[in-house]
């Protein structure tokens, strides 16, 4: 009978303690997928990246807008919203400086193009400008929108091929032609504004 007792508390011991030691490492997993997941969170906020351009008006346009950088998982996407323009076809580029503070908007240089291309159309076969994003419409109340998304670009990521910090947004007056060199014959800048942090 003492064997049985005694082999009884035993076994109860040894289930209580393996209950235990169960217990313990769940709360290790649930606290390490916890950590996991934390970083997980961290890593993707830290892959999204976002830059507000404010456009200012130059060669004494009305011209107003912004433009909306955000780079995600590899892609920039790009959202423009500008007014006061006349209504029609008008031109955006990236432009090489992030400088607007001449009167005419020159001091921005010219097109963005680290490759050493040709001036063309958006994803031309022949070449094109890192900074050739084209045209645009504005409707007969002066508004207009731009939309692009791209893997061409990139923000603050160091890489002088892409990255668009300390370039500027420049918006024409007139139509990018897609031929003409080096700009596009797309006539005057009316506004202007820099990308930074």
């Amino acid at each position: 009978m003492k064997r049985i007792s005694l082999s009884l508390i035993l076994c109860a011991g040894l289930v209580f303690t393996g209950c235990k030691n169960d217990k313990k490492e769940k709360e290790m997993d649930d606290q390490q997928e916890t950590e996991v997941s934390k970083e997980m969170e961290k890593e993707v906020n830290e892959e999204v990246r976002k830059v507000k351009v404010n456009l200012q008006p130059v060669s004494d346009s009305k011209l107003s807008g912004n433009v909306v950088f955000t780079d995600e998982n590899g892609k920039v996407s790009m959202t423009a919203i500008i007014s006061g323009l006349a209504e029609g076809t008008h031109a955006i580029h990236l432009h090489e400086k992030g400088d607007c503070s001449a009167a005419d908007g020159k001091s921005a240089g010219g097109h963005w193009n680290p490759t050493g291309a040709d001036h063309g159309k958006w994803g031309d076969d022949k070449g094109f400008h890192k900074g050739d994003i084209g045209n645009f419409k504005v409707d007969a109340n002066g508004n207009g929108t731009v939309n692009l998304t791209t893997d061409e670009w990139c923000i603050g990521c160091g890489d002088m091929n892409k990255d668009i910090l300390g370039k500027a947004v420049i918006v024409h007056d007139g139509v990018d032609d897609y031929t003409s060199q080096p700009s596009g014959a797309a006539g005057t800048r009316v506004g202007c504004g820099v990308i930074s942090k």
